[in-house]
């Protein structure tokens, strides 16, 4: 069944999209809740007049993409772990743990969209990890994870307010 959507629907589309949906995916959830209008010659028609509108909502979203770009590539996450004394973490970095720490800095990005090499860090190191935003548009961010130890010789090494405040360490449970 041909649907035109509303509003922005999670794993679907954006508003004004035409989508191919299953019969009762449509009857059941799509129309209940507002979220599309079948297609027809009434529903397109409305649509075109409001594509001006829809295309203002898409430019917006892509210069807000464009902007968190530049945030998160300037951005360097430090992550202190546990590990052993080979560089082995005593668990692993996964993109849950990378979103909360995000959070934590006032991003507001989904789990789904964080892509880490491996599925999962399990050694200490510097990693780069890649966030999609809108559209096409991606994100390299640089992850640095470190030994409970390591993060002890180094703050005993400089003092803690010459820490710089891009590099917050954070510990991961």
């Amino acid at each position: 069944m041909k649907v035109i959507l509303n509003q922005d629907v999670k794993y679907l589309g954006e508003e004004g999209d035409v989508k191919v949906v299953a019969n009762g995916y449509a009857r059941n959830y799509l129309y209940p809740r507002n979220l599309a209008v079948p297609y027809n010659e009434a529903t397109v028609a409305l649509f075109e007049s409001r594509k001006a509108e829809i295309e203002a909502k898409k430019e917006a979203k892509r210069r807000d993409s464009a902007s968190l770009k530049d945030k998160l590539q300037a951005e360097s996450l430090t992550i202190v772990m546990p590990a052993g004394t080979n560089g082995k973490l005593y668990g692993a970095v996964t993109s849950q743990t990378v979103m909360e720490l995000l959070q934590k800095q006032g991003y507001d990005i989904e789990r789904k969209r964080i892509e880490i090499p491996g599925a999962a860090i399990k050694s200490v190191g510097k990693y780069t990890v890649t966030v999609r935003l809108y559209e096409a548009a991606t994100a390299e961010l640089t992850v640095v994870v470190k030994s409970q130890e390591q993060a002890a010789k180094e703050a005993e090494e400089k003092p803690a307010e010459a820490k710089s405040d891009s590099e917050t360490p954070v510990k991961a449970e």
